[in-house]
């Protein structure tokens, strides 16, 4: 299909932010184009626990993730780096998904609605109150509109001069898919000296064991073997997961230089989404649900926009009223709950205080997630 080279909205990153977006926009009769680097599907270092207040939006827009077999999620449990465990029920509930079935199921929808085309973005230029975007393969087009959503740090980034790009990123992320017989209903967070490893079940009897370890603490074991043998394995959990489970992928996903640093929502007159916008940390598991509520925000907003004949500037500023609004203070407790887990002595007290009084880990979680169904 040829493409046209104007368009109302470009939306560049294909991942649930971007999808989502995408779709709702495009449903209302817009004209948006998505930009992808990678034909769907394929699999992303992701934590694949969605927290359920989403589900009533998806089901708006046809999206259905049961149908390709997500499991329901309904309980939280988590361990210190010596095997003391917490438990207790996820006040809204959950599922677990891939992103390889995810993504792909969004992505199958928006094909019946909007255009989607696989090239990456390498520029994206703001001129005369009109955006150029300039691929890799030298293909140019041009927007209103841009919506990045580009994930956790990209090239664009730099392109951009954005604040958080100059400082040092000292996490990594690693990611793989597991034979193992796992409670269907649980999602497990797993702490280890570094970091913490995050386990529940996706579709069938998959499970997805997604790390966050600092470089410093990856780098004294040298490779993933030696690190999940030697430091992950001195959690007895972690430890029985990984002498047991079954590996899927041929070789554990990565991903480096992660950020926790604070973005903002609106940069260079771009409307960023999902990781983009402010990455939260993934012991709170909710990124996912975070990336699908503010595409909502955002489209919800831009119609609005067209609607009442609101200018650049008034969108801009509402749509960052609106994302803090609903994702600040949760991505500031994330920080403080990343922070407390990592030193040893408030991980200790912590613990102990939540063994007497068990509804403070129930009140943290309503902390990092919605409060209610979208």
């Amino acid at each position: 299909m040829e493409l046209s080279t104007n368009y109302e909205i470009i939306i560049v990153g294909g991942g649930l932010a971007g999808l989502v977006a995408a779709l709702h926009l495009s449903k209302q009769n817009c004209n948006v184009l998505l930009l992808e680097r990678h034909p769907y599907p394929h699999h992303k270092v992701c934590g694949e626990y969605v927290s359920n207040e989403v589900l009533a939006y998806l089901s708006q827009l046809g999206i259905d993730p049961f149908v390709v077999g997500a499991t329901k999620i309904s309980n939280f449990e988590m361990s210190d780096v010596n095997g003391r465990l917490l438990k207790c029920e996820l006040p809204l509930g959950g599922f677990g998904i891939s992103r390889y079935s995810f993504d792909n199921l969004i992505y199958r929808t928006l094909k019946n609605y909007g255009k989607v085309a696989f090239e990456t973005v390498e520029k994206i230029n703001f001129q005369n109150d009109s955006f150029e975007v300039i691929t890799q393969s030298k293909k140019k087009f041009i927007s209103n509109y841009v919506l990045g959503a580009f994930g956790k740090r990209s090239n664009l980034d730099a392109f951009l001069n954005r604040d958080f790009f100059e400082i040092p990123a000292t996490w990594l992320a690693v990611k793989g898919h597991f034979d193992y017989d796992f409670l269907t209903n649980s999602v497990a967070l797993h702490n280890f000296e570094g970091g913490y490893c995050g386990l529940s079940r996706v579709e069938d009897t998959i499970v997805n064991a997604c790390y966050l370890t600092t470089l410093k603490s990856f780098k004294k074991h040298g490779d993933v073997s030696n690190f999940q043998k030697n430091c992950l394995s001195k959690n007895p959990y972690l430890n029985q997961f990984f002498n047991n489970a079954k590996p899927i992928f041929d070789r554990p996903m990565t991903i480096s230089q992660i950020s926790f640093e604070s973005k903002k929502p609106v940069e260079n007159h771009i409307f960023m989404v999902g990781d983009s916008a402010g990455l939260i940390h993934p012991l709170c598991g909710n990124g996912m649900a975070m990336a699908i509520h503010g595409a909502k925000i955002f489209s919800e907003l831009y119609l609005k926009s067209k609607k009442e004949n609101w200018d650049r500037a008034r969108l801009e500023k509402q749509y960052a009223l609106s994302w803090n609004q609903y994702f600040k203070n949760r991505l500031k407790t994330g920080r403080y709950i990343q922070r407390a887990l990592l030193n040893p002595v408030s991980l200790k007290i912590g613990f102990a205080v939540a063994k007497l009084f068990p509804t403070m880990l129930t009140s943290i979680i309503r902390n990092t997630h919605g409060k209610k169904s979208i």
